[in-house]
């Protein structure tokens, strides 16, 4: 949770556990060293390229561009009215993103956008279409805000989005938002820009006039557009390949086959890319005559799968093999390391992965390196291996490779993560910075293999996995993500019977509920978590899940049951012997007492925190204790030994790079100095705190210390 601020202004540090107080397969997750890293970089630059061989679509691409200008020209007559949203739809496989992804290029080369694109794949259409919530949270980030300053309440995120929206337009220019692939309006609505400058485009199957939206329907190709297809992509191969100019008439019973649908003339045209000897008629004649496999599956389109079948019966085997199983692969894009971990080769397929996007089986992802499916093309995969028991059988090993690779990496990156200076430094990752960067590059992958876990082959490695995910999807704020996560792991748990897998799952989906601000929910978890450690004898359990309780029963208000709670988690550390969760304790009953109005007892409680985090190195967490000794101090009217604790606190931050936090202690001392009535400090202290938020990327924060600062000055 974030900090808490009083009416007065005041920071206390009370809640400064997140994951770190969490108990992952028996060990104690430690503070760790946190530096606090520059500006998060803006991602406004995002949008994918051009699909190659584009060809057609004019009118839609004018009716685009129209609803782009920011003139209005193309609004039609009378006085221009500017729509700020425009929807484009089409059944699947029709080409939305291509010329979606087309007009925002023209539009950017027009000098309409100097603000910038987001480009955001809402997987309206997968297992898990993303939230609007979470939605808002991936354009947050994209627009340079630091994980731990995203709101937890969705209406919160969207004044926040729609806020640094209007300032990059002020300071920049309009933005184009780019939203693709939605399947509800709900996925959207958060996501409209709020200010006349900006556009959304939002590409889906269905249409929502809700939304207020300029509608562009998108129908298959003209004969001709789908002609000139062909031929282009046929030529982007080979510049002197005339086939489809050659042979026209059997090139329209190609594009006629195929519906006129986009992705499947590109499949169908890879046919004739492939071998150089296929004359047009022989690939119209294979079309006619296919026969489906895949006709008993319920999604996909016959036109896509005629395509499909035919391009995938004609693969050398080892493209046939990647593409089936990526077609398994978890989440919507995956990395190369992971699909070298699913084909279990020692060196990563590079070569086979151009082949299969040179024939438009397999598209390059939102970055280098990545690698995704069209959806329907993933159908069809899907359901070649579902066909025959040997395939069957290869999907689920190489399942299983990529749940070991997973594991293995995870559990690495979880370790870095919780390392504390002094102890046996981790493998594979050499900083804190490594392992987020991996993590944050397979997380998408890493949270959907979590729900194989409902599967009994692959459900004791997806547990294993999940408990290695619980602090970093805290850690950068993915609340979501880790209540699936730990839903999953505690369901597999309870059915098996496993009460201490149960119990840690528990524990896991609260540390999850409380940080999204789901207080009756977290309750409810912690006590679960409490009564499972407490039948099993687990003293260290308990204590862990009544220190996390407390913090819940405090935040509901139940302060004397908080109270409570951590003063037995207390006792129970100190019976284990665990000195640093003790001394987590007691800094969160120094909370509970604080907020108790017992003054003299928090002291003591934070005091004790203080000492503990020093005897056993946790530098970071004594300064977290500084802080806190300091604001109540200062409320018990100690304002001289409040100052010289909040200084200790700063020195730490400083040492750390944690400018944040320095510039929540340093508000605290501006506070302790106007008290003393010492405004040139005090003025000092807000000045110096604007400049550490600043440094932090927390622009609001800053604004409200200049503005204390402000208030300070000699009339």
């Amino acid at each position: 949770m974030d900090d808490e601020d009083d009416a007065d202004g005041t920071r206390y540090r009370g809640d400064h556990l997140d994951f770190r107080g969490a108990e992952f397969k028996g060990l104690v997750v430690a503070h760790g060293t946190i530096h606090q890293h520059a500006a998060a970089p803006t991602a406004l630059d995002a949008l994918p390229a051009r699909v190659t061989g584009f060809a057609g679509r004019g009118h839609e691409l004018g009716r685009l561009l129209d609803t782009f200008d920011p003139s209005g020209a193309g609004a039609g007559g009378g006085e221009p009215v500017p729509v700020p949203v425009a929807m484009l739809y089409g059944t699947g496989g029709i080409g939305k993103t291509a010329l979606a992804v087309e007009a925002a290029h023209q539009a950017r080369a027009k000098g309409w956008f100097p603000g910038g694109v987001l480009f955001l794949d809402l997987h309206g259409y997968d297992d898990d279409p993303v939230p609007g919530e979470q939605a808002l949270a991936a354009l947050l980030r994209a627009l340079g805000v630091e994980p731990e300053h995203i709101p937890v309440r969705a209406d919160e995120r969207g004044a926040l989005y729609r806020s640094l929206l209007a300032e990059r337009g002020r300071e920049h220019g309009a933005v184009l938002v780019l939203a693709d692939n939605a399947s509800a309006p709900d996925q959207v609505r958060p996501l409209l820009p709020g200010d006349a400058r900006h556009r959304l485009l939002v590409t889906s199957r269905g249409r929502f006039p809700q939304l207020g939206a300029r509608l562009v329907a998108l129908a298959e190709l003209t004969p001709g557009e789908a002609y000139e297809l062909l031929d282009r992509a046929l030529r982007i191969a080979d510049p002197d390949d005339g086939r489809i100019a050659e042979e026209t008439e059997a090139a329209m019973d190609v594009a006629a086959r195929c519906g006129y649908l986009p992705l499947a003339l590109r499949l169908a045209v890879a046919l004739l890319v492939l071998d150089r000897e296929k004359a047009v008629a022989e690939l119209a004649a294979r079309l006619a005559e296919f026969r489906d496999p895949l006709h008993r599956l319920d999604d996909g389109d016959p036109r896509v799968r005629a395509a499909f079948g035919l391009s995938y019966r004609r693969l050398p085997p080892d493209q046939a093999r990647l593409l089936r199983l990526l077609a398994l692969a978890p989440g919507a894009e995956v990395t190369t390391a992971a699909v070298t971990a699913l084909t279990g080769d020692d060196v990563p397929p590079t070569g086979t992965l151009d082949a299969l996007a040179r024939a438009h089986l397999v598209e390059r992802g939102s970055e280098a390196g990545r690698w995704r499916l069209h959806d329907l093309v993933r159908v069809c995969g899907a359901g070649v291996v579902a066909g025959e028991t040997d395939l069957r059988e290869e999907g689920e090993a190489a399942r299983e490779r990529l749940l070991e690779f997973y594991l293995r990496w995870a559990g690495a990156a979880d370790a870095r993560l919780r390392w504390i200076p002094g102890n046996p430094e981790p493998e594979r990752f050499a900083d804190r910075g490594q392992a987020l960067a991996w993590l944050d590059a397979e997380r998408a992958g890493l949270v959907a293999a979590v729900q194989w876990a409902a599967e009994e082959r692959h459900a004791r490695q997806a547990v294993a996995l999940a408990a290695h995910l619980g602090a970093y999807l805290l850690w950068r704020r993915y609340f979501d993500d880790g209540i699936t996560v730990a839903r999953a792991a505690r369901a597999v748990a309870h059915g098996a019977g496993d009460r201490r897998d149960e119990a840690l799952a528990w524990n896991h989906l609260g540390l999850a509920l409380r940080e999204a601000g789901r207080p009756a929910e977290t309750i409810d978890a912690h006590t679960h978590a409490r009564d499972l450690y407490a039948a099993l004898g687990d003293r260290h359990g308990d204590a862990v899940a009544r220190d996390h309780l407390g913090l819940a029963l405090r935040e509901a208000g139940r302060v004397a049951e908080a109270i409570d709670a951590h003063t037995r988690a207390c006792d129970l550390f100190r019976s284990v012997g665990d000195r640093h969760r003790e001394a987590i304790a007691w800094n969160h009953l120094g909370v509970a007492l604080r907020a108790a109005g017992r003054a003299e007892e928090a002291i003591d409680a934070h005091t004790r925190s203080r000492d503990l985090c020093r005897a056993v190195g946790d530098r970071h967490r004594e300064a977290d204790a500084w802080n806190n000794l300091g604001v109540v101090l200062r409320e018990a009217g100690r304002t001289g030994e409040a100052i010289e604790a909040g200084g200790r606190a700063l020195e730490v931050y400083r040492e750390f790079d944690d400018w944040y936090r320095a510039g929540q202690t340093l508000l605290n001392l501006g506070s302790a100095h106007k008290e003393a009535r010492h405004p040139a400090e005090a003025r000092a202290h807000y000045l110096q705190a604007a400049d550490a938020f600043t440094r932090a990327d927390a622009a609001h924060q800053a604004a409200a210390a200049r503005t204390a600062a402000a208030g300070l000055l000699t009339p």
